[in-house]
């Protein structure tokens, strides 16, 4: 009798245990963020754009909005939002766009796209940024800074250098920001802002 009594309280011990284990993995998995989901968009971006696999990035693009492109910190609400149809056809065939304007000269940015990304969006290994943010700016420099004021209610990231020359002394620091906007329960980017030391 006394063996079965213990056999019994093994039983239910073990049984107690299974259950708390599933209770404990079942909060992990609903543990999952805001925070989370938009920063795993915001590494597949960066990863489509190290690989250069330019679809993969333009299915990151909010499917109705698109994706407003920014040259400098300043994002102007006058510059039309790209859609990955658009973006991807552009590529394509290789058509010359207006991006904006040289810091400095004002001159229009008019170069192809894969051009653009080298020099305004993927122009660092943002991948493997040293410094990284959510909802605050790394990067700042003399140029007006209205990310803020351009898309309010929406969360960023940010991913920074703060220069690779020591005799810049910090002045060729560079920043890639993404802003995202839920649609369907997934998070889409709308702006892609790069960002430097302006004249």
């Amino acid at each position: 009798m006394r063996c079965l009594s213990i056999l019994i309280l093994v039983v239910l011990t073990i049984g107690c245990n299974r259950k708390e284990n599933k209770t404990i993995q079942v909060a992990k998995v609903r543990q999952v963020t805001q925070q989370d989901s938009i920063e795993a968009t915001g590494l597949k971006a960066l990863t489509a754009l190290q690989a250069k696999n330019y679809e993969a990035f333009a299915a990151l693009f909010h499917p109705t909005e698109g994706v407003r492109f920014s040259p400098y910190g300043f994002i102007d609400p006058t510059h039309k939002q790209v859609l990955a149809k658009d973006f991807l056809e552009a590529i394509k065939r290789n058509w010359i766009l207006t991006w904006g304007h040289v810091d400095g000269s004002g001159e229009a940015i008019k170069i192809r796209v894969k051009a653009y990304i080298d020099q305004f969006i993927y122009n660092a290994d943002y991948l493997h940024a040293p410094q990284k943010s959510y909802d605050a700016v790394i990067g700042k420099g003399n140029s007006i800074d209205n990310l803020k004021d351009a898309y309010p209610q929406l969360h960023f990231t940010e991913y920074h250098f703060k220069g690779f020359d020591e005799k810049y002394k910090g002045l060729d620091w560079t920043s890639l920001r993404f802003v995202f906007k839920k649609y369907n329960n997934s998070y889409y980017l709308v702006a892609v802002i790069h960002d430097q030391w302006t004249v």
